[in-house]
Formats: C-alpha cells, structure tokens, sequence
C-alpha cells in the first residue's frame, strides 16, 4: 500500500511526491521522509526535518498513547496521528514503532484481518510506566507554556 505526501492511501505502485504539472502526485525519485507539522491556526506547514527533535518525542507520545487505550497498527496510526495535525510517512512511523518496540515500550503480535496477517503493537508494563512518568512531565510544561504564559501577559 502507498501513501501520498498527506498520508492517504494511493495505489500501488512506486512512492508518491510532488508531481510536475497540474497533477498534484507522480513518482517521486525514493520513499518521502518529511514529516509536517500543521499548525491549524496559522494554517502553515512546518517541515517536521527543522526541528526533528522537538516534534519527535511528541509523536512518540502519541502514539504510546494509543498504545495504551488499544492495539494499534501503522496505517491506523498514520491516519489518527493526521487527525491531529501530523502528516508522517510509513518510512518515519515504522522505525519509530520499532524503536519503541526495542526499549521495550511496545510488543508487536501478528493478527489476521481477512485473507492477510497485519503487525499490531501493544503497550507493555514498562511503555504504561513511561506514558504515566511522561503525563506528568507534560502537565507540567503545558503549565508552563500556556497557563503562566497566559497570567505573566495579564499581569503586564
């Protein structure tokens, strides 16, 4: 199964990318690696290559997340994650499933889904540990960037 830049399905065949012409896809030259961060206020894409670091660990978050409410699988993920904004290619989504699945974050298990096996993961003791340890660090920012931010322009 392919996928165009935004994450859809598309046919099978060679990646899809920027495409020359009103055609909005052809084949791209190799697999699509930028991941784009939507800012929906501003309506302005941020290339997720810029700041690498700093979008990262929120997908990780993410998608431990829904690891923890249920099992979930790359192309569910790809398409929750863009319901949120973020626009990533199986090429980034698969190695950072399988990096959390080498800390020990997730456990992966081959289920059937009609005629063809699909590669689920699932959060462990130690990805629940980490996810509670992490709500609580991200509480705290969010305190930090939006609630004080917030107050400290009030009080000027």
């Amino acid at each position: 199964m392919q996928f165009d830049i935004s994450g859809n399905r598309r046919h099978k065949g060679p990646p899809l990318g920027p495409g020359p012409g009103p055609w909005p896809l052809a084949p791209a030259p190799g697999p699509c690696y930028t991941i784009c961060i939507r800012n929906r206020t501003s309506k302005t894409n941020l290339d997720y290559n810029a700041d690498r670091d700093l979008y990262s660990g929120l997908i990780r978050l993410h998608v431990l997340h829904h690891a923890v409410e249920e099992p979930i699988f790359g192309l569910g993920m790809i398409e929750e994650l863009a319901r949120h904004g973020y626009r990533i290619s199986p090429g980034s989504l698969y190695p950072l499933l399988h990096g959390l699945e080498k800390k020990g974050y997730l456990r992966a298990s081959e289920v059937r889904n009609g005629k063809s096996l699909r590669k689920v993961y699932r959060a462990t003791a130690l990805g629940r540990k980490a996810l509670a340890a992490s709500k609580h660090k991200v509480r705290e920012l969010f305190h930090e960037l939006i609630e004080a931010g917030s107050s400290r322009k009030v009080n000027r």
